[in-house]
């Protein structure tokens, strides 16, 4: 029984590296691919502006909260999102002191662009997947982003 118990953690702890190592591949052909897929818009922008897409509007604290971002990046990203006309800032209607992030019009269609752009790669490399492994690896997707939702 204890060499069964060992050999379950190596391997236990073989699938972990693997895990950690394939994510980390998949990290860097995320940002890699953002460039080419729409050089103007960054990964961090993509995902600031999909964000502010799903939210309909938020504070730049409550982006660089929810990223766990430093708020000196965040205002760097959101202040280059504004010069390229991508979002504007309006004050909140039960707050003038705050100021509330929005989409634009060329934010919505730049974000609807590269999103479709995105998914088509996404598409071309999942076309040959069986349905149950797709439907098993989008459940594991979520499943480790909830985990990884309290830290």
């Amino acid at each position: 029984m204890p060499d069964e118990n060992v050999e379950a953690g190596n391997r236990r702890e073989a699938a972990v590296e693997t895990i950690q190592r394939e994510m980390t591949v998949f990290a860097r052909r995320a940002r890699a691919s953002a460039g080419r897929l729409h050089p103007e818009l960054s990964l961090v922008s993509y995902t600031l502006l999909g964000h502010l897409e799903e939210q309909d509007a938020c504070r730049a604290t409550d982006l660089a909260a929810h990223y766990a971002l430093d708020k000196s990046t965040v205002s760097r990203q959101v202040t280059a999102l504004e010069r390229a006309g991508l979002i504007a800032r309006r004050t909140a209607p039960d707050d003038h002191r705050v100021q509330v992030l929005h989409l634009t019009e060329a934010g919505t269609a730049i974000l609807a662009k590269v999103t479709e752009r995105r998914r088509d790669v996404f598409h071309h490399r999942l076309h040959d997947w069986p349905e149950a492994d797709l439907l098993r690896f989008a459940e594991y997707v979520q499943r480790y982003n909830r985990a990884a939702e309290g830290e």
